[in-house]
């Protein structure tokens, strides 16, 4: 096997044993197994347990960033931009539900590794919601009042916790686009201008 391909394996294997054993839980060798490697390998790619969580979060969490920033380099409105992030992320999360498990538990850890890949990379893709609250408010669509860098919080917070409902084994019927619906309608309703709410 190529080394590239083992080292996504291993990142693959590793999202699905922090989502089911939780991180702290989990062992080198439980990653190696679900990767069917040995566990010698695992150092081969990654320092330590630490260093595969990141990795689970920078190079995950960075093809959702590059498809969307991509998407929403191509649409002006500011309310279909924040229906593209949220789409994409949804669609992602319901793609990857082990992904959308790490990403609710383990990224709220105390931990000093994760609260500084929290706060200087993470922070890169919530970031993209502020931007475009800022947009909306520069072309009058969202109200002055709201704070992009609490609204963001608000509303990925908002996302974070609803792209779990496919790991909930009542409420899996809910699609993409019910879920971005219902988000969206409840959360425009409160960053819209009067005037862009009227002319909808």
């Amino acid at each position: 096997m190529k080394a590239e391909n083992k080292h996504s394996k291993i990142i693959s294997a590793a999202t699905k044993v922090f989502a089911k054993k939780g991180f702290f839980t989990a062992r080198i060798s439980d990653i190696a197994k679900e990767a069917k490697v040995a566990d010698g390998t695992i150092y081969l790619y990654f320092n330590n347990k630490y260093d595969i969580l990141l990795s689970v979060f920078e190079e995950e969490v960075g093809k959702i960033v590059e498809k969307t920033t991509k998407l929403l380099s191509n649409e002006e409105d500011p309310r279909k931009m924040l229906e593209i992030f949220t789409v994409q992320h949804l669609t992602a999360m319901k793609k990857n539900k082990n992904l959308a498990e790490v990403i609710q538990i383990e990224l709220r850890q105390t931990h000093k590794v994760i609260n500084e890949y929290r706060n200087n990379k993470f922070s890169e893709y919530i970031g993209i919601i502020a931007n475009i609250i800022k947009k909306g408010q520069q072309t009058g669509v969202y109200r002055a009042d709201v704070k992009p860098d609490l609204a963001k919080r608000i509303f990925f917070g908002s996302l974070d916790e609803v792209s779990r409902v496919w790991n909930a084994s009542l409420e899996t019927h809910y699609t993409v686009e019910e879920v971005a619906d219902q988000v969206l309608t409840m959360f425009l309703a409160g960053i819209l201008q009067t005037s862009a709410k009227n002319s909808e």
